[in-house]
């Protein structure tokens, strides 16, 4: 694929999510995302109704009228996206693959911060770290992750999420908003997830397709898995087959689910061809309260 090509894609990512962040999700990150704390911002007159513990008193007892003071919230944040393009995300059954939700995903997600003034950083990984992209402003720069995002080739086809959340603790120093955007089809990251936990806000993304809940009852099928290289045959007919590959995805998804909840962070599942525009703005707004 040559430049006008690449460039072409990402005008059209950029077209499609930069709209959907500007008129839909820009008030409501806003409320979803604070800002570190509040800062003095001005002194005022005294208006009826006001908090009386903001009082200036310096002032009020200088110009022998009441004054208040005013405190705005410091804004700016800094949004990291954790982002797997490891070979098991390319893989999808309806309208789109994994790994191209997951770049509109963090398209909305990186206008959406852009929007607010905040700065957007990513790490690629796949079983480890493909790509470190640090955390500026600008549209140019977005347009670099989604350009990284989109055409990277990724040297390893596995995944571990240990290690993507153990190089976010240790690049980032200052608090993060961190999404983990992957299908979490991985285990053993518990305890990085855990420290990761204590110094950002980490919030998981569950990027999965209705195919790989529940195999379907079709007979025979070869299949190959992505990662490995591996050529499987499955008898879809037989019950048991069925039965055995959905307590696997059970066992991982519900891993994913436990353990950000014992640490109490956000996540949410969103499949390929399901309306995530919904589904972010009922999550944003479940945060905000």
């Amino acid at each position: 694929m040559d430049a006008s090509d690449i460039l072409k894609k990402v005008r059209k990512i950029e077209i499609k999510t930069r709209s959907i962040s500007k008129h839909i999700f820009s008030g409501e990150y806003h409320s979803a995302f604070k800002g570190r704390g509040m800062s003095f911002s001005e002194v005022r007159d005294y208006d009826y109704g006001d908090d009386v513990r903001n009082i200036d008193w310096n002032v009020t007892a200088r110009t022998g009228d009441p004054h208040i003071k005013v405190f705005e919230e410091e804004r700016e944040l800094t949004v990291m996206l954790l982002v797997d393009i490891s070979q098991s995300s390319v893989f999808g059954t309806k309208v789109q693959f994994k790994n191209e939700l997951i770049t509109e995903l963090s398209a909305v997600l990186a206008f959406s911060a852009i929007i607010n003034n905040d700065k957007v950083g990513a790490i690629l990984f796949s079983d480890q770290i493909e790509k470190y992209i640090p955390p500026k402003k600008g549209k140019s720069h977005i347009l670099r992750i989604i350009r990284e995002i989109i055409y990277h080739q990724a040297e390893n086809k596995g995944t571990n999420l240990k290690v993507a959340l153990e190089y976010l603790t240790n690049v980032q120093k200052k608090k993060a908003i961190s999404f983990v955007l992957s299908d979490f089809m991985v285990k053993d990251y518990e305890t990085a997830l855990s420290i990761a936990c204590r110094r950002h806000d980490v919030v998981g993304l569950h990027i999965y397709d209705q195919r790989e809940v529940e195999l379907p009852n079709v007979g025979m099928l070869r299949t190959l898995d992505p990662e490995t290289g591996d050529l499987i045959f499955l008898d879809t007919s037989s019950k048991k087959v069925r039965d055995d590959y959905k307590s696997w995805y059970d066992d991982n998804f519900n891993y994913f689910d436990n353990n950000f909840k014992r640490n109490r962070a956000d996540h949410m599942s969103i499949a390929t061809g399901q309306d995530y525009v919904k589904s972010l703005l009922q999550f944003f707004k479940k945060r905000a309260k």
